[in-house]
């Protein structure tokens, strides 16, 4: 790898830190529990009250808890696997660590933006930072020339682009449906609890989606940035799917309405997400891609 060291310290640091915001997340349990809440729109909210959450709202807690384990029981360990594969050249293992730190990059942004100020702000921020400059410096890694050129013909360019484009259509549509109805009538939609705004659909109707839908419209017209972008996005579609399925079965366990057809639409993206990766994986030709 071109910056080897830089990317190593650098995702090293991500794994570490984000094993401390895992474990807090998961394991803190101090508080009074649960209490309502008037939030600044008039809507009554129900506040966790427990553990690094506490002034999280319960739903909002259900999420983050589960995403959590999620993090530390598979992406952390996924993260370590993937650099040292792409330290010993593999396209593979730099095609999973990129992906995987644009999981990282994703989740602790949105903690960074979203969850309720509490004494990991600062390692939510570092985790912010360190996974997206190691995002940056593994994609400059990449040469898209030869990029073009490392995958055989067996690869199922059009179901791995047909996926991504279909799961960012059908979430900006769910997204679009939740808000544009308030937008019309003049109200505050639910998802806003204890925010200002949407930040949410807001971060993925501007970047995620679009990002991902043209990932892969560039790999079905067999673009160079394509060949680049569209593995990368699947294998942090993958991880995403799986983290907001567990958000959904802990909703659900809760009896948080509106979580079944949330475990059903990410059921289905992250079956296709492992599908499509796997079948990256396996057409992805090591010898056709220099190792430095």
């Amino acid at each position: 790898m071109k910056f080897k060291k830089s990317i190593s310290l650098l995702t090293i640091c991500v794994s570490m830190l984000s094993l401390i915001a895992t474990i807090f997340g998961i394991f803190t349990n101090h508080g009074s529990g649960v209490h309502e809440f008037i939030t600044i729109f008039g809507q009554s909210v129900a506040i966790y009250g427990k553990g690094i959450y506490s002034n999280n709202t319960v739903e909002a807690a259900m999420q983050a808890i589960p995403q959590d384990i999620v993090t530390l029981i598979f992406a952390i360990p996924l993260l370590i696997v993937s650099l040292f594969a792409a330290r010993g050249g593999m396209l593979k293992g730099r095609i999973l660590l990129a992906g995987t730190l644009g999981y990282f990059l994703i989740t602790y942004m949105m903690y960074t933006f979203i969850a309720m100020y509490n004494r990991l702000f600062l390692v939510y921020v570092l985790l912010m930072s360190a996974s997206l400059f190691s995002f940056i410096l593994i994609l400059l890694d990449f040469d898209i020339e030869k990029l073009t050129y490392s995958y055989n013909e067996k690869l199922p360019i059009k179901f791995v682009g047909g996926y991504l484009m279909f799961s960012a259509t059908m979430i900006g549509l769910l997204w679009l449906a939740r808000s544009l109805p308030t937008l019309i009538n003049g109200s505050v939609p639910t998802e806003v609890e204890l925010g200002t705004t949407l930040t949410v659909q807001a971060f993925d109707l501007a970047f995620f989606l679009p990002g991902v839908f043209l990932a892969g419209l560039l790999l079905i017209q067999r673009k160079a940035f394509g060949f680049l972008l569209a593995p990368i996005s699947t294998v942090s579609n993958a991880l995403i799917m799986v983290a907001l399925l567990s958000k959904g079965i802990s909703m659900q366990l809760a009896g948080i309405p509106g979580a079944i057809p949330m475990i059903v639409m990410t059921s289905l993206f992250g079956l296709l997400a492992i599908i499509s990766v796997i079948a990256i994986l396996r057409n992805t030709q090591e010898s056709s891609f220099e190792k430095e």
